[in-house]
């Protein structure tokens, strides 16, 4: 499940609604036949009671397998094989960390090239389609890559047996590890403390809104070739977990966005630093060890310098606490309305892209230049608005000229802010953390009880950690307020021993 660093998820769905509006149908006429009369879709159903389940986390899709099934997997190695993949120094397996992983067979030096995954195997916007015609539609009405593959992977998973994909696609899971399969009341409950709530909200609209543009604007013209019983929301929501959690970005291929079958049972690790690309001189998807393996030994690949809430947007899972150096908190800092320059602060942050509430990355190692300039235009008095600009444009960081400005008169007053800002996140955190051992689980199936608590957990181990870079930025608050004020009182103090002196 293996995903380049380079993907940022706001960039990962264009909407579709501004491409497609600006793109009148073309009157060449398009031959709707399909490519052969006996190939047969599976489907799903879309009455009225199963629209209801779909909103449920558990409906299933009628193809993949259970996360952890590695007799489908080895059934794709196999296919792999066949089709052109090289002998492999890994095989898949039962792992500890992450259900199923590729393991080594043979000893792996540092810096060896693995993998050598061939163009032929590799799905993107270019392959092709079982139905030519439908993928022939979706070209001609500019569908973005992302939406294009989702609707590809759909249209050849229904097809079963029939496409030369179905090992492929029998190997990947049946509901993916992903936040689009949370519930919102699950989102609003248990990470109602993490700004990842709002982000996984963002990105299940985002879903939602690129299918509603396709069935509104193409499905629904072409029902012969996009039948609402195959292209439904159900399916869409399982073709975009596909790619949130296993698309990868190939730098040498033009950035061109790709499944790699096989490539994407690599599991990730915070400890290494190797990503897939594709080789030109071998022409195949590889990737270079940054670490030898010995035969036994689970092979890692990085999917990305990405935050404990990235990976579970994206991956469904969290890392130990304390294991990820990229680990990171989004800090929410917010103007106050009883500002009496608020509406011109409002102004200068909308020119430069940002709102009256803005969030910022808060390491252990520290926060961002940003953060500070946004906390200087929000405590910055009436007789500095002739800097609002300035400010509002530092805290953006959206020019190259950018650089760090200081104003020392409102250094405190801007710190103060921050830790305000932080304080009440730790709250919350709090709050969350001592209700969590004490929230009602009563759920009826042992299966339903057994999701409420794997779900639960995730939410604590990622509160426990974001709450701990947090911890560290209050300390670090503190104890520079604290120098400060120290600092203004002996100056003080010394200022009155030389006026008595005079005196």
């Amino acid at each position: 499940m293996a995903e380049a660093s380079r993907i940022f998820y706001t960039t990962l769905l264009p909407t579709l609604h501004e491409t497609l509006s600006l793109r009148k149908r073309s009157p060449q006429s398009i031959s709707l036949r399909r490519t052969s009369a006996a190939i047969v879709r599976c489907t799903i159903s879309t009455s009225n009671s199963d629209t209801a389940k779909a909103n449920s986390a558990t409906q299933s899709i009628p193809w993949g397998c259970e996360i952890d099934s590695v007799e489908n997997a080895a059934a794709l190695q196999k296919w792999l094989t066949d089709s052109g993949l090289p002998p492999q120094k890994m095989d898949i397996r039962k792992v500890d960390v992450g259900e199923r992983g590729l393991v080594a067979t043979n000893n792996i030096r540092k810096g060896e090239k693995l993998l050598f995954v061939p163009p032929s195997l590799v799905i993107t916007a270019d392959s092709e389609w079982s139905f030519p015609e439908a993928g022939e539609v979706l070209k001609r009405y500019n569908v973005p890559d992302w939406p294009l593959i989702a609707t590809y992977l759909i249209s050849e998973a229904s097809l079963m047996k029939s496409s030369r994909w179905s090992n492929y696609i029998s190997a990947l899971p049946t509901q993916p590890y992903s936040l689009l399969y949370w519930t919102r009341a699950e989102l609003d409950r248990y990470l109602e403390a993490s700004q990842i709530r709002e982000r996984a909200i963002e990105r299940i609209n985002n879903v939602t809104g690129t299918y509603n543009d396709l069935r509104a604007r193409i499905f629904s013209k072409h029902p012969n070739l996009f039948p609402e019983e195959v292209f439904n929301m159900e399916t869409f929501r399982w073709s975009f977990g596909i790619l949130f959690s296993r698309l990868v970005r190939l730098p040498s291929l033009d950035g061109r966005v790709a499944l790699v079958p096989w490539a994407d049972m690599l599991n990730h690790s915070c400890d290494v630093e190797t990503f897939l690309d594709y080789d030109k001189s071998t022409k195949g998807v590889v990737f270079t060890t940054d670490r030898p393996y010995q035969p036994g030994e689970q092979v890692f690949i990085s999917y990305g310098r990405k935050s404990n809430g990235e990976l579970l947007l994206s991956y469904g899972f969290v890392p130990r606490q304390g294991t990820n150096p990229r680990d990171s908190a989004e800090l929410p800092l917010m103007l106050k309305k009883s500002d009496k320059c608020y509406e011109q602060k409002v102004e200068a942050l909308k020119k430069h892209g940002l709102s009256a509430s803005q969030c910022f990355p808060l390491q252990v190692t520290g926060w961002p230049l940003e953060l500070i300039a946004y906390a200087y235009l929000a405590v910055s008095p009436p007789s500095m608005s002739g800097k609002f600009e300035e400010m509002a444009s530092a805290a953006s960081n959206k020019s190259a000229t950018n650089k760090e400005i200081r104003y020392p008169e409102l250094e405190e007053q801007a710190l103060q802010f921050i830790l305000d800002s932080c304080e009440a996140s730790i709250s919350k955190y709090t709050k969350f953390l001592q209700a969590s051992g004490s929230m009602d689980l009563d759920i009826t199936s042992p299966k339903q009880l057994n999701r409420k608590v794997f779900l639960k957990q995730l939410a604590v181990d990622l509160c426990n950690s974001e709450q701990r870079i947090l911890f560290r930025a209050q300390y670090i608050l503190r104890r520079k307020l604290r120098d400060m004020r120290r600092g203004e009182l002996k100056a003080l103090k010394l200022f009155d021993s030389v006026t008595k002196f005079f005196k």
